[in-house]
């Protein structure tokens, strides 16, 4: 035998080897790979099953289902109370690693967590976000009351309004600053389990004041406005990409609460009120509703959330049922989704003095 040909054997007998273990390595590798065949996804969220965060939950549960691996049953549950810090506190203490279990985040479950508020025992670093979605949020009037708002609150002063809050230190701060800084006179209600029962108030003439975030505000308060029992005031607006504040692209035809304090006196878009107003504002829209995974979960289980996200958002018929049903709103995974994350669950230190300042003066709660 040449050594040449003993040299080619040797060879091959190597390749062959070295081909087995990686067919070997593979199949091991497929069959420890993310599935959720036969599984039911829990998809909790801290509210009650009437407002956004539950339109938003069902919105994404059934496409989900379709694109995760093994299409497992997506349930939303709802675990509402305590301005939803009552269902994320619970979410801190589950250690469900397998991905049977994601949790959506509102404004109303983040504001306490920036506040400092007593009841808060999440912590959101400990958090692995799979997806942050971008919100707005609308305020209407009954049509009596509408017919003294012609574009500034001047004469809207004089008029005692009532609406329905979550509470006083979450996402419903944004609204309540609001109408301070318009000079209105409204009185919150507080201890209502999600927006929705407070769109419910207003629609048993309970309320006269109310606003939605842009996915139940489109399936709830639509219906109304093209009924006539309801009448648009403002939105909240959204972000441009050089952080100013423009209308917002679901609802370009109503004026922002930007241009509303502009042509209201005494109302002032600069300064320490309108800082800490847009600083909230921010943080509680431009990231408004996230979804996470617990922190004992895998990166591979991470990684599988991640990519059945974009997998949704690549289908061609996302931007028409989303932009139905959720608006149109910037939809974020991987790396925009943690840049996101941070946004939502940080504020300058001004700001935060200021809200905690103002939210003591004029509610008499102290959350530090």
């Amino acid at each position: 035998m040449s050594v040449l040909g003993s040299t080619r054997r040797v060879a091959f007998g190597v390749a062959v080897v070295a081909a087995g273990a990686a067919l070997s390595t593979l199949a091991t590798s497929e069959s420890h790979a993310f599935n959720l065949e036969g599984e039911t996804v829990e998809f909790v969220i801290p509210f009650s099953e009437s407002g956004g965060s539950a339109r938003w939950a069902n919105f994404y549960a059934p496409l989900l289902s379709e694109a995760l691996p093994g299409n497992p049953t997506v349930v939303v549950r709802y675990r509402p109370g305590a301005s939803s810090t009552k269902g994320a506190n619970w979410f801190q203490e589950q250690d469900t690693a397998d991905g049977t279990l994601i949790f959506g985040s509102s404004g109303s479950t983040q504001f306490p967590y920036l506040l400092g508020d007593p009841r808060v025992r999440y912590e959101y670093a400990d958090w692995q976000v799979v997806l942050a979605s971008g919100v707005g949020g609308v305020t209407y009037l009954p049509p009596d009351v509408a017919k003294s708002f012609d574009g500034d609150a001047d004469d809207l002063k004089d008029i005692d309004f009532i609406w329905g809050a979550q509470g006083a230190t979450g996402l419903d701060l944004v609204a309540n600053l609001a109408w301070k800084m318009l000079g209105m006179n409204v009185s919150p209600v507080f201890g209502i389990e999600g927006r929705g029962d407070g769109r419910l108030m207003f629609e048993r003439g309970e309320a006269n004041i109310d606003y939605q975030t842009s996915p139940a505000y489109l399936r709830s308060v639509v219906p109304m406005v093209e009924q006539g029992l309801a009448v648009p005031m403002m939105t909240w607006g959204s972000l441009d990409d050089d952080g100013n504040i423009v209308r917002d692209p679901t609802f370009p035809e109503i004026a922002t609460f930007k241009e509303v304090c502009e042509a209201t006196a005494g109302c002032e878009t600069s300064g320490t009120a309108w800082d800490a107003w847009k600083a909230f504002f921010i943080s509680g829209f431009a990231a408004q509703k996230m979804v996470f995974l617990p922190k004992t979960a895998s990166q591979e289980v991470v990684d599988g959330y991640e990519a059945a996200f974009k997998k949704i958002h690549a289908r061609p018929d996302f931007k028409e049922k989303a932009a139905a049903t959720l608006g149109d709103y910037p939809q974020m995974t991987g790396k925009g989704a943690d840049k996101a994350k941070k946004l939502a669950t940080s504020v300058p230190p001004e700001a935060k003095k200021f809200v905690i300042d103002w939210l003591k003066e004029d509610y008499d709660v102290s959350v530090q």
